[in-house]
C-alpha cells in the first residue's frame, strides 16, 4: 500500500489539502511506475522553520517553498525484505505556497499540488541543475498536473 504520512507544524492545513495532495501523489506514483509498497512523508511548515531547515541541511539561509530529502541515491532503489520502499521527505512552506498562488494567479490547491509533485519528483531522482534536466523535470510536472486536472489558470 502506498502511504503518505502528513505532519502539520502550522495548524493551518485543511483536510481538503491533505486529500488533494494524497490523491495527486497517488496519481503521480502510477505515472512514474512506483510500486504500491512505498511510502513518503509530507510536512507543512512556516517560513521560520523552512529557513532553518534550508540553512541547516543545504547551507542556504533563506526561505524557500519546498525541500525534499530523498532516502535513495543515484537512482538506486533500496530493497529490503518485506519493508516498504521509503522514498523520503517533502517539506512544504504553507506561507510561501499562499504567497505564490496569489503571485501567479492560480488556486492554492494548484500551488500546493505543484510543490508536492515537485518534491515527489526530486525524491525519484529528477533534478533541475542543468537546462536539459530542468526541461525534463518541469515538463514531467506540467504533464502530470494537467492530466490530473490541476491547471495553472
Amino acid at each position: 500500500m502506498f502511504t503518505v504520512d502528513f505532519s502539520d507544524h502550522t495548524d493551518q492545513v485543511s483536510e481538503q489539502w491533505l486529500t488533494n495532495i494524497e490523491a495527486l501523489l497517488n496519481f503521480a506514483k502510477k505515472k512514474e511506475n512506483i510500486d504500491d509498497d512505498a511510502e513518503l512523508s509530507v510536512t507543512f511548515t512556516d517560513k521560520e522553520e523552512i529557513q532553518q531547515i534550508n540553512n541547516t541541511y543545504r547551507n542556504k539561509n533563506k526561505v524557500t517553498d519546498v525541500i525534499s530529502f530523498a532516502f535513495e541515491e543515484d537512482d538506486q532503489e533500496i530493497v529490503g525484505g518485506e519493508m516498504p520502499r521509503v522514498l523520503g521527505d517533502i517539506i512544504i512552506c504553507t506561507d510561501v505556497a499562499v504567497e505564490q498562488s496569489q503571485e501567479f494567479g492560480h488556486s492554492l490547491d494548484r500551488e500546493l499540488g505543484f510543490l508536492a509533485l515537485h518534491g515527489f519528483l526530486h525524491l525519484l531522482g529528477y533534478d533541475h541543475m542543468t537546462e536539459e534536466d530542468e526541461r525534463e523535470m518541469f515538463g514531467r510536472q506540467e504533464a502530470i498536473l494537467s492530466e490530473f486536472g490541476l491547471n495553472r489558470y
